[in-house]
């Protein structure tokens, strides 16, 4: 059975003044097959944050430019993503008189296998169906209090300090990236990446149905006028990335 990708990237200002978010879904550039979905949530005042998620894209598409699916490592090389732009966004605050910082979220998808990464609160969210079978642990305040079991993911999701984070790309200590990667790839699998604007609003349940029952533009239309919709007026900046893998069309011949 052929499969092939239904996706869709997506952007919504919310109620800020400004869109700090980035997210990108780059194909590479000599390999079929090969590609790198990216959401990057920016941080660090009036402009600051458009730095530094700029600068996760920008660092993305460059790795990937010169990397082989057929030598390299995957984890290697999205290790070397996170790596890089973070020196660069520090590097950025003395040339621009900010303070930037930028969560983000990274997977790679190739031929028979995906790996991703992730640092912040953006996440990655796999589904099979309906079904959700993986999301992405935030680097944040509360999820290091439920780890202790000292409060509840739902309680977490209400917490006054729910958007304070132990890690980032461009702070001051070398940040802490998580990777993951699944070789076990199958029609009806979803992939989202998105960033806090979005998942603050939805259980992995509600998700999974809209995923499951859409396809990944109107999956990803969908979503954002419901988060918009749950705001009330007072909703961050919304970036999403959704890749489905569904079957390919039958050819049919003439006659």
């Amino acid at each position: 059975m052929a499969i092939i990708i239904d996706a869709c990237v997506a952007q919504h200002q919310g109620d800020r003044k400004e869109q700090q978010d980035r997210v990108a879904l780059l194909p590479h550039p000599k390999e079929k097959g090969v590609a790198l979905a990216v959401v990057a949530d920016g941080m660090g005042g009036h402009t600051g944050g458009v730095l530094a998620a700029q600068q996760v894209i920008h660092t993305a598409r460059n790795n990937l430019e010169s990397y082989s699916s057929k030598t390299e490592s995957p984890h290697e090389m999205l290790e070397a993503v996170f790596n890089e732009a973070h020196v660069l966004i520090k590097a950025s605050r003395f040339i621009n008189e900010k303070d930037p910082h930028s969560t983000a979220v990274m997977m790679l998808l190739q031929p028979g296998m995906v790996i991703w990464a992730h640092c912040g609160d953006s996440r990655l969210y796999r589904f099979r169906g309906d079904k959700a079978l993986f999301h992405t642990i935030d680097h944040s305040f509360v999820e290091q209090l439920v780890a202790r079991g000292k409060i509840t993911p739902a309680q977490a999701l209400a917490h006054p300090n729910r958007n304070v984070l132990t890690t980032s790309l461009g702070g001051k200590g070398v940040p802490k990236v998580d990777f993951g990667e699944s070789s076990d790839l199958q029609v009806g699998d979803s992939f989202l990446l998105c960033s806090d604007g979005l998942w603050g609003y939805f259980s992995d349940t509600e998700l999974g149905n809209v995923l499951a029952s859409h396809s990944a533009r109107e999956a990803s239309d969908l979503l954002i006028t419901r988060a918009r919709s749950r705001a009330r007026g007072a909703g961050d900046n919304i970036s999403v990335a959704i890749l489905k893998l569904v079957e390919a069309p039958k050819k049919t011949g003439r006659g």
